[in-house]
C-alpha cells in the first residue's frame, strides 16, 4: 500500500473513535453531541460549510479560538464559513484521538494531519525547502468544543503542541487531493 492510500484509509477512518464511543456512550445529550461532532467533521471535509453553521448545528454568535500559526479568533458564523472556505487550500484529518464527551461539550487529543504546500505552510509558521512541492505536517493538538443544552456547537478552542510538529516533504503520487476527500466525505456522511 502506498502512502496516498495509507493516507486515504486513515481519512476514511477518522471518525472511527467518535462512532465507536457510540456503541457504548448511553446519555442522550452526550449522544447528541457526538453525533454533532461527526457530522461537523464529514460537512468540513466534503466543503459543506453553511449546513455547519445551521440552526441545528450550531449556535447563533460561535467562536472559535485557533492557535495554528498565527492564534486567530473567529466571532460569528459568516467568520466561521470564511475560515472552511480558506482551509479548502489543503486536506486536513486526525488520527490517534483521545476523545471524551461531558454535558458541557467534548475534549480530544489527536493527532492532526495537513497535506498542504510549503506556501501554505508558511502561513501556519512552517519552513520548507521548496514553497512549491506538497508536505505532510503533523502534530499533536488538543481540541476543545463546548456545546449547548441543545448539543450545538458554541465555538472550537484549538491548541497546537509545537514540540510534536513533523514535516516529510511528498512525492507527486503521495498527494491526496481536495476533491477525493469531498467526494469521500459526501459518501460518508450518506451513511450517517
Amino acid at each position: 500500500m502506498g502512502l496516498c492510500e495509507i493516507f486515504q484509509q486513515q481519512i476514511i477512518e477518522a471518525m472511527n473513535p467518535v462512532t465507536n464511543l457510540l456503541q457504548t456512550v448511553q446519555h442522550a445529550h452526550h449522544r447528541r453531541i457526538l453525533e454533532n461532532y461527526r457530522r461537523h467533521v464529514y460537512l468540513e471535509m466534503a466543503g459543506e460549510f453553511e449546513q455547519i453553521v445551521a440552526p441545528d448545528m450550531m449556535v447563533e454568535e460561535p467562536v472559535y479560538r485557533i492557535n495554528w500559526g498565527t492564534p486567530i479568533v473567529l466571532r460569528g458564523k459568516q467568520a466561521i464559513v470564511d475560515f472552511y472556505t480558506s482551509a479548502q487550500q489543503f486536506v486536513m484529518w486526525n488520527s490517534d484521538d483521545q476523545i471524551a464527551v461531558a454535558d458541557w461539550g467534548l475534549a480530544d487529543e489527536l493527532t492532526f494531519h495537513f497535506i498542504a504546500t510549503g506556501h501554505i505552510l508558511r502561513d501556519f509558521g512552517v519552513q520548507t525547502e521548496d514553497p512549491d512541492a506538497f508536505y505532510h505536517y503533523t502534530t499533536k493538538q488538543a481540541f476543545i468544543w463546548p456545546y449547548d443544552e441543545q448539543a450545538r456547537l458554541i465555538g472550537e478552542h484549538l491548541y497546537v503542541d509545537m514540540t510534536s510538529a513533523k514535516v516529510e516533504r511528498l512525492n507527486t503520487d503521495d498527494v491526496v487531493t481536495t476533491d477525493w476527500v469531498q467526494q469521500t466525505a459526501k459518501a460518508l456522511l450518506r451513511t450517517l
